[in-house]
């Protein structure tokens, strides 16, 4: 059997569209069961759940998408858990991809897919879908450079998440914390182009703020610990505001976007974005509290 794991907060419509992607797969040889967590929404989706076959709908009060993914893996009853994001859809053959891998290759215990931004209009890209495609979700860069993949689009064999332990909670980048944990025990995160999930762009730049928020005060968590570390946080805080610059190239040969419009957005975007990074930064190495813009997952 495959476990289906997803992490619910307030996102109704969304979990419905990621519902219904799960139902139109193109059938696994496995039986499916989908876990519904919820991690404290206004209202339960009770009823949305009940309206689809196999779900199971599920309470975890520990605030974060880490404790509400390990309440549905302790529930599960799969030997491969998947990992997908209310806020995702999943390609049709998902969960294909994920079964043929493991069946393939008995030498892989976890893989990482790509993840593409879901566009409203394919002709006409917005500033964040533009800027998103280039530079969000660059799983196989992640998994290359870092060992981890994000767990918006994650397999893995049930056994292994019993060797490494659970996911960890809101106050540190759980997908980095687990993958790289994973790596550290000799399991090593493998990229599986084909395994793909799209997930939409940020409505507005107060939703990309939000995101580099809980990002950069993660790094700080984990920086501030180390001998000296304040020079260095400020230098490679205008080191990131000088960043655009090296990314033309990245930008000019993407294969993700298409047109002048559309890579000149992605570039105004990407300076528009490093240049708040910056700006953060700079605030908690003079003082801001980390802890108060970690804890936005949920509102426990």
């Amino acid at each position: 059997m495959i476990t289906v794991i997803i992490p619910h907060l307030d996102q109704h419509e969304m979990l419905r569209r990621c519902l219904a992607s799960l139902q139109a797969q193109r059938p696994p040889q496995q039986k499916v069961e989908i876990i519904v967590v919820d991690n404290g929404s206004r209202q339960m989706p009770t009823d949305l759940c009940a309206s689809f076959p196999a779900v199971t709908l599920l309470l975890e009060h520990t605030p974060g998408p880490g404790p509400a993914r390990n309440r549905g893996a302790a529930h599960a009853s799969g030997e491969t858990l998947a990992f997908i994001d209310a806020d995702c859809i999943a390609h049709p053959d998902w969960l294909y991809e994920i079964e043929r891998c493991f069946a393939e290759r008995a030498d892989i215990g976890i893989i990482g897919g790509d993840v593409r931004i879901a566009r409203q209009d394919s002709s006409k890209l917005t500033l964040l879908e533009a800027y998103e495609s280039v530079f969000a979700y660059r799983m196989r860069e992640y998994i290359a450079k870092q060992g981890y993949t994000g767990t918006g689009n994650l397999a893995m064999r049930a056994g292994i998440l019993s060797s490494v332990g659970p996911f960890g909670g809101i106050e540190i980048a759980e997908d980095r914390d687990w993958g790289q944990r994973a790596l550290s025990k000799g399991f090593r995160t493998h990229y599986r182009k084909q395994m793909i999930v799209f997930h939409p762009a940020r409505r507005n730049l107060a939703e990309i703020a939000a995101k580099w928020d809980r990002h950069v005060a993660h790094d700080f968590n984990r920086v501030r610990s180390t001998r000296g570390w304040r020079p260095r946080w400020i230098l490679r805080s205008f080191a990131v505001a000088l960043s655009p610059a090296a990314e033309l190239l990245r930008i000019g040969f993407s294969d993700r976007i298409e047109g002048p419009r559309a890579r000149m957005l992605a570039m105004y975007g990407v300076i528009l974005v490093r240049l708040y990074r910056c700006k953060v930064m700079l605030a908690l190495a003079f003082g801001a509290d980390a802890s108060r813009i970690v804890d936005k997952w949920n509102r426990a």
